[in-house]
């Protein structure tokens, strides 16, 4: 899934860090991803540590994060994915409120698809509620209908707009995929919370922030996510369809820096992990002076290039180079 803030191109850096400040075996701690998004950082550590604590308010992201990260034994699930992409047509809310030919004509799936996704969340859902499946078969579903449903939608990458035409990858048949996880001996946690009142219910070894760094709502650039995986029905605003959504602290200038040392001082960590970058609403020097009231301070930084959403038939294309700067607390 292309995702605004993906840490996959520095997943592995990341790690090095990591373990160059807590040690090579990472195998007895607790590792919390506090603002985990689609999971791949949580991913990365899944295998590499006891157990991974992942979070995030975002309810595509639970979802995404409770099949990648809380899933982790062996699913037979099939027979239940040939079912899904065997279900005739419905028009239900996606394809009426987002799907090409819906009574409100907006452009984000092509009618076809639209109609598919509608068939298999309404599906998911009613097995849900009959017992057929358990929460962890729903969880693996749902995920794998969002990350099938991301490669077909009419966007540039975001939901905050449609394309005007169908692009090429939205012309395609939608086919629910397995959205596979890996297997580890021990359970793991995920939360679907703020994150400022979270920390103040959590413990581990190893806490990793990668909280939004501007401006920029998640609830508005991925609503549509949302919509599907809770299967709401609500009256969509304006031309491109959005609910109701709830702003960020760290998206807010006023707030952030506050909101941030919430987090550092009451987080029970040995170790902090911020990743952040040059283009944030904190400073370098605002985190530096935040976190070093609390203990030993470092800092890393690599040069990458950045997530950018494009207009054209690309998902994405790359921009200039931006700083990623790791901070890193020992307390």
């Amino acid at each position: 899934m292309n995702y605004i803030g993906s840490k996959q191109k520095l997943s592995s850096w990341l790690l090095k860090n990591v373990k160059g400040a807590c040690g090579s075996d990472l195998s007895n701690k607790v590792f919390c991803d506090l603002f985990a998004g689609t999971g791949i950082v949580g991913r990365t550590f899944k295998k590499e540590v006891r157990q991974v604590i992942a979070n995030d308010l975002e309810y595509y992201s639970y979802v995404l994060n409770r099949n990648y990260i809380g899933n982790h034994t062996q699913l037979e699930s099939r027979d239940l994915l040939i079912q899904l992409n065997e279900l005739p047509l419905k028009k239900g809310f996606v394809y009426e409120e987002y799907g090409e030919g819906g009574k409100a004509e907006r452009l984000y799936f092509s009618a076809e698809n639209a109609q598919k996704i509608d068939a298999a969340r309404t599906q998911i859902a009613q097995w849900k509620v009959d017992g057929k499946i358990n929460e962890d078969k729903y969880f693996y579903l749902q995920a794998s209908l969002l990350e099938s449903a991301d490669k077909i939608a009419n966007t540039a990458s975001v939901y905050g707009a449609y394309l005007k035409k169908l692009k090429t990858s939205a012309l395609k048949t939608f086919v629910v995929e397995g959205a596979q996880f890996e297997k580890t001996d021990g359970p793991h946690l995920v939360f679907n919370e703020d994150s400022n009142k979270l920390i103040h219910k959590i413990n581990g070894d190893i806490l990793y922030l990668d909280p939004p760094y501007n401006a920029r709502q998640y609830g508005a650039n991925y609503h549509l996510l949302n919509t599907i995986a809770k299967m709401d029905i609500f009256v969509p605003k304006g031309k491109t369809g959005l609910p109701a959504y709830k702003k960020s602290a760290f998206c807010r200038k006023s707030e952030v820096l506050k909101a941030f040392e919430e987090i550092i001082e009451y987080g029970q960590f040995k170790y902090i992990f911020l990743s952040y970058n040059n283009e944030g609403l904190m400073t370098k020097t605002d985190v530096r002076t935040i976190m070093e009231r609390y203990g030993k301070y470092d800092l890393m930084t690599r040069d990458y290039q950045r997530f950018k959403a494009d207009k054209t038939e690309n998902r994405n294309h790359k921009a200039s180079n931006t700083t990623e700067y790791l901070h890193i607390l020992e307390k």
